[in-house]
């Protein structure tokens, strides 16, 4: 689960993974889609960029 605040800053993000994974998975340079969302601060890009989706590794074990 993406968190929804940056653990540094404190700027909300958590609404902007789905855009972002989408555009990603389509394709998209991860560089132009954080430009296109307004995601400025590195703090802030390093959360989306550095995500992993771990839930659906470890539901199984749940």
């Amino acid at each position: 689960m993406i968190p929804v605040r940056c653990f540094t800053c404190g700027k909300v993000i958590g609404s902007l993974w789905e855009e972002y994974s989408r555009r990603v998975r389509e394709g998209e340079s991860p560089e132009k889609v954080l430009d296109d969302l307004g995601v400025e601060r590195y703090c802030c890009r390093r959360m989306l960029l550095s995500h992993v989706k771990l839930i659906d590794k470890f539901s199984p074990y749940g």
